[in-house]
């Protein structure tokens, strides 16, 4: 009965002490950066972080190209010399199907067709035939041999990286909206010459892989 009663008593300190409020000390972390990872908001101060050596910028690695980027393309530095040399940058997707076009009729209008009007001719709400808000007259995408000359590479720099009185569009679209929008431009350019867009890919595109399990009949 006595031991019965001391195991007891002992089982009752224990829980009894289990229950303290005494802070004790908690034991060692594997990998305590990342068992007490430090949150870090999109738009907070660095130099903090600086300061305890950690150079963190929320910005891509330099060359990188997001995981999420649903084409790769040729990255151009935002100088004078990348907006020369953008004009060897050809599209890398396919001319549009129906489907294509009308999301990039809406992907146009929602981010250009402010400026460039709704018929590409210039002539959008800012500008409304000089009465608009905005006095300089927008580029005319269609009647225009300026632009109606201008390669897709170089369409799809000044859209990345902005040129003269445009802003960037990096950040509204993504590279594989970007040349969606450049195929609309240049499909509208084509229509208005009376010209038809071809069905297929263009010449320089990637070609599709073989398969190598198939082997011809002979």
């Amino acid at each position: 009965m006595n031991k019965i009663s001391i195991i007891a008593v002992c089982l009752g300190a224990l829980v009894f002490s289990a229950c303290s409020d005494i802070k004790r000390t908690p034991g060692k972390a594997y990998m305590p950066d990342m068992q007490y990872s430090r949150a870090v908001e999109t738009y907070s101060d660095p130099r903090e972080l600086q300061a305890e050596g950690i150079n963190y910028n929320a910005r891509p690695v330099a060359g990188t190209i997001s995981r999420s980027a649903d084409v790769i393309y040729q990255h151009l530095a935002d100088t004078t010399g990348g907006y020369i040399t953008s004009s060897s940058l050809r599209n890398p997707l396919p001319y549009l199907d129906t489907l294509q076009t009308v999301e990039a009729e809406r992907l146009y209008l929602i981010n250009c067709g402010i400026c460039h009007g709704t018929k590409l001719d210039g002539n959008g709400p800012l500008y409304k035939g000089g009465d608009g808000p905005y006095a300089a007259k927008p580029a005319t995408l269609v009647g225009d041999p300026l632009y109606e000359a201008m390669s897709e590479g170089t369409m799809f720099y000044s859209i990345t990286y902005g040129k003269n009185l445009m802003g960037s569009y990096a950040t509204h679209l993504t590279p594989k909206q970007r040349w969606e929008v450049v195929h609309y431009i240049k499909a509208k350019q084509r229509e208005a010459k009376g010209e038809a867009t071809p069905a297929t890919a263009p010449a320089d595109a990637t070609a599709p892989a073989t398969d190598s399990t198939a082997t011809a009949a002979k």
